[in-house]
């Protein structure tokens, strides 16, 4: 039997190139009942690597943070062999954790923003983020200021594209007047389609990718 394979493909216009087929991690370790043993899971993201997936999503916010550290597990642990094509991780940022009720808050503010990636980074056990989104905007300052911060880590080698999750289209526009976006995420489903009013057109008037 011919060994599987998935199709590869490029997100956005500056060159990432990632399996067409991702494999989203949150359920994982949160959101979808108690978190899943980590040696069932890893045998999970071995099989998906095998078979071609090589892009990895997750976030600092499940967990939180154990899900990013379960795939820094894998990643170091060798589970996940680098030759050919590689790993892809994508990652996020934005729901910062608080004492005071509720428990949480958007945050897109430059020290948090560098906070968030450098423990990102701990976590994953790698020295690069290949895409990390906004997770949530913070509707409390410019979207420009936040993304300032993000071209500031491109620049520094900590990430290499960016992303926005749940974002607008008039703010995927003013991101991306500031630090070129290479992919945006939220759902597009049956149930949810409005993102077909404004967000789509506006990631295909623009290299961007939309998933």
């Amino acid at each position: 039997m011919a060994k599987p394979t998935v199709p590869r493909m490029k997100l956005g216009s500056q060159g990432l190139e990632v399996s067409a087929q991702g494999l989203g991690c949150m359920g994982m370790s949160a959101n979808y009942g108690p978190a899943k043993p980590d040696d069932d899971m890893l045998a999970l993201l071995r099989h998906a690597f095998a078979a071609g997936v090589t892009l990895l999503d997750t976030s600092d916010a499940y967990g939180p943070f154990t899900n990013e550290l379960l795939l820094g597990k894998a990643l170091q642990g060798g589970l996940l062999a680098t030759g050919g094509a590689g790993v892809q991780v994508a990652t996020k940022f934005g729901v910062k954790f608080t004492e005071a009720p509720p428990g949480w808050e958007f945050c897109g503010s430059p020290a948090y923003v560098r906070q968030a990636c450098e423990a990102s980074l701990r976590r994953l056990g790698v020295d690069c983020i290949d895409l990390y989104y906004q997770h949530r905007i913070d509707t409390r300052l410019p979207i420009e200021i936040t993304i300032s911060e993000l071209k500031k880590l491109v620049g520094e080698g900590k990430i290499k594209y960016v992303g926005l999750s749940e974002a607008s289209a008039s703010t995927i526009r003013r991101a991306h007047a500031v630090h070129p976006i290479t992919a945006v995420q939220l759902e597009w489903s049956l149930w949810t389609r409005d993102s077909e009013e404004e967000i789509i057109p506006t990631c295909r008037s623009k290299p961007f990718h939309f998933n």
